[in-house]
């Protein structure tokens, strides 16, 4: 199989770049510049494009079989503009998209967010994945505005599609500055760790599973023409983020002690995102 990987040194991206190099694939991977390096360390380097998204070309994608869309812009705080959000998580993936379709590209499985449903949120137990999309926030509104984008170019190029709606996925190759490796280089280092109340209910997935279920959809050949497929993608179980890190921070040996109540929630922090999960990984 010759898949073209979008995001391919991000979090998730480079963790499926092993994967996928892994079991012996052809890949293709993007990225912004030169100087941009994968996230982990990879087990051998993919066919790397270093463009933008919509700088590539309909010979880019000559016999690829699927494309996995990983890139996305301004996922963490500061939150760009919302202009600039739906530049780059919008305009220039169909842009994209398009040129791949030309190609004879007819597979794309796609990663979206879990924070597209916002305060919906709040208003299910588990929400499901055709619940309405309230996002509040410039990066959340972009991905909710891209998923309906993608939808209706699935329809109208009746291609075969499907949305994962990845809910809060942690582990090797996060970014410093969230919650599981800060965590981590805290009990390391025997210091304390300042943090919320943790009542915030989550749903936390190992980036290993959102991996292996991205492969899964690649191999996948019974994802319908023209009706696109979207998915939460999350762990089946709910934990609160206090549960969470009293986990790990038990796991770890810590020696320092999370300082529960010392940090402020987010302004607007929505309280719970646990999804329905239509078979648990």
């Amino acid at each position: 199989m010759k898949i073209f990987v979008t995001g391919g040194t991000g979090f998730i991206g480079s963790n499926f770049l092993n994967k996928v190099i892994s079991e012996g694939h052809e890949v293709i991977a993007l990225k912004r510049s030169k100087s941009s390096q994968p996230r982990v360390e990879l087990v051998q380097e993919p066919i790397w494009i270093t463009r933008q998204l919509d700088e590539l070309l309909v010979e880019d994608f000559t016999g690829v079989d699927v494309i996995v869309h990983f890139a996305a812009h301004s996922m963490t705080p500061p939150y760009d503009t919302l202009e600039n959000c739906i530049q780059w998580n919008v305009v220039a993936p169909i842009s994209a998209f398009k040129k791949a379709i030309e190609a004879g590209v007819k597979k794309f499985i796609v990663a979206g967010s879990c924070f597209e449903y916002g305060l919906s949120g709040e208003n299910y137990e588990f929400i499901p994945p055709d619940a309405p999309l309230v996002p509040t926030l410039t990066y959340a509104v972009s991905k909710a505005s891209a998923s309906m984008a993608f939808v209706q170019l699935a329809l109208e190029k009746n291609i075969q599609l499907s949305i994962q709606r990845i809910f809060h996925v942690f582990g090797p190759g996060e970014s410093d500055n969230r919650l599981w490796p800060s965590l981590k280089l805290a009990a390391q280092n025997g210091k304390d760790f300042p943090m919320t109340e943790g009542d915030q209910l989550r749903d936390f997935i190992h980036v290993d599973k959102v991996v292996q279920r991205f492969y899964e959809l690649c191999c996948d050949k019974e994802i319908p023409f023209g009706s696109p497929l979207i998915e939460n993608l999350g762990s089946g179980r709910s934990q609160s983020v206090l549960e969470f890190s009293q986990f790990w921070w038990n796991k770890w040996d810590a020696t320092g002690k999370l300082l529960i109540g010392e940090m402020p929630y987010r302004e607007g922090e929505v309280m719970r995102y646990v999804p329905a999960i239509v078979k648990p990984i």
